[in-house]
Formats: C-alpha cells, structure tokens, sequence
C-alpha cells in the first residue's frame, strides 16, 4: 500500500482530485455571490438586510441565475464524486502514469469547460460535450479497474 501512495500515479491522482473538488466547493461561494447580486433568497433568514417585511417577501424569490449556477452544482455532484471514487480505485491498479495523467487531465478540463458553458450558457452543444468528455473518462477508468479485478 505504501508503494501506491508513493507513486507518481496517487501524487498525480491527488493533485487533480484535489483541483476538482476545490472547483466544486468554489461553486457554494458562486451560489452566495448571485443570491446576494440577485437578492434572491431560500429563506427567510438570509434576508436580513431587508428593512421592512414586504421587502423580506420580495427577496424570498427563485432567480434564473441563481438556479442555473445551482443546476451546475448539483452536475458537480454528479460527476465529481463518482470521479473521486472510481479514480483512486483506478490508482490501485497501477496503471500507466501517461495513460493516468490523460483521464485526469481530460477530466479536470472537461468539467472548468462544463462549469464556464453552464454559468456563462454558453449555446449547445458545449455543455453536453464537456459532460460526455468527463463521464467518459470515469467510464473509462471504471472499465480499466473492473477488467483488472474481474480479469476479463
């Protein structure tokens, strides 16, 4: 096991993991941002700055792009955890470092193009490429592990 968490494919696995997952924690900062910009608010609490209770009502709203900077966090999700988990069972396998380094850079790219497509709306098919690229990529990983473990 230590022979594992020593090698260049875990460092590397490490370093992207950790890229993706900061990504998508960034995303509840993302969220606050567009529901103060919008005052748009979930509940009641958050509308503190508000001065009068009509005003409390009129924040207490849905917002287009509070929803869609939520829509991609939820695709974070997703796609990130599953990522996470088929990838450091994907290290264990001891895969090629030049093949290793190809999924995770694909997938780190795939998902900052999918975020920048999804906020920015970006027209289709942008979005549902850097979707396909990023599941692929755990597809891929997933197959490598299961031909391994299951010796097909």
């Amino acid at each position: 096991m230590a022979d594992v968490i020593d090698s260049e494919v875990f460092l590397a696995f490490s370093t992207y993991a950790t890229i993706v997952i900061l990504k998508m924690m960034s995303m509840s900062f993302l969220t606050a941002y567009f529901r103060i910009t919008r005052k748009a608010f979930a509940n009641t609490e958050d509308t503190f700055t508000a001065k009068t209770p009509e005003e409390k009502k009129k924040m207490l709203r849905v917002n287009d792009d509070v929803e869609r900077v939520r829509r991609c966090h939820q695709n974070d999700l997703e796609n990130i955890i599953p990522f996470v988990v088929i990838g450091l069972l994907y290290t264990l396998t001891g895969p090629e470092l030049s093949t290793a380094l190809l999924h995770f850079r694909l997938f780190v790219g795939s998902r900052f193009v999918h975020t920048l497509s999804y906020v920015m709306a970006l027209p289709q098919p942008s979005r549902a490429l850097s979707w396909i690229v990023g599941i692929g990529v755990t597809g891929s990983m997933a197959y490598h592990v299961l031909t391994i473990v299951l010796r097909l």
